[in-house]
């Protein structure tokens, strides 16, 4: 008897210990839960191909593979193909490029990664491109020297996300330098990808698509 609540006692620790940590109850969290951020941990990697499209004619293309559990990521792009480490000393210019076209693929997962941010919430407002009755949930990255711990590429810029009833992104306007204007976006057709959900395609005010995400896999 005294081996079975041995045994009770011994499961009950280890299922605690392999409980998820709970994410903090707040709307960047929420938005990154509905697209799949509390089962990140079973990602390995991701890839995608990023485009843009340029004028009437020319598209510019980036294929990304972000490996997550040994921190490198794979590019391939019209200027040249390689591999390099997130942790290395030095990174490569076009590591400008991966952040730039992760917020595109993966900005709600952002919202749970990034730290130097502050954020305000508006309930009862519609979307500035299709009207969508939404919540307009405010995202002003802090002040500080690109590439400085929790400030990316782009500090104090800002980003105004139009969520719907289930808590996704509708249309994003982003602000550089937190300023008045913005350019409005539309995100649409989200796929699933494994745990993970993606909007694949933008559009502008004027209904062009400028901007979409291919060939998604994540493993």
């Amino acid at each position: 008897m005294k081996n079975y609540f041995f045994l009770l006692a011994l499961i009950g620790l280890i299922s605690s210990c392999q409980q998820k940590p709970e994410l903090p109850d707040t709307l960047p969290f929420k938005v990154a839960k509905a697209y799949g951020f509390e089962n990140f941990d079973q990602v390995n990697s991701i890839s995608y191909t990023w485009n843009v499209q340029r004028d009437s004619v020319n598209v510019l293309s980036r294929d990304w593979k972000w490996n997550i559990k040994d921190s490198t990521v794979y590019y391939s792009g019209p200027d040249t193909t390689f591999t390099y480490s997130l942790t290395a000393d030095s990174l490569p210019k076009q590591d400008g490029g991966f952040i730039n076209d992760k917020y595109w693929a993966m900005m709600p997962f952002q919202l749970a990664w990034d730290k130097g941010y502050t954020f305000e919430t508006v309930e009862n407002v519609t979307s500035p491109i299709k009207g969508t009755p939404s919540t307009k949930l405010t995202i002003v990255y802090n002040a500080g020297e690109p590439q400085s711990p929790g400030m990316g590429y782009t500090p104090g810029d800002a980003y105004d996300l139009y969520l719907d009833e289930n808590l996704m992104i509708v249309e994003w306007v982003f602000r550089r330098g937190n300023g008045a204007e913005g350019r409005p976006i539309t995100w649409e057709t989200v796929e699933t990808h494994g745990p993970l959900k993606f909007a694949t395609e933008h559009y502008n005010a004027e209904g062009k698509k400028t901007l979409w995400i291919s060939n998604i896999k994540v493993e």
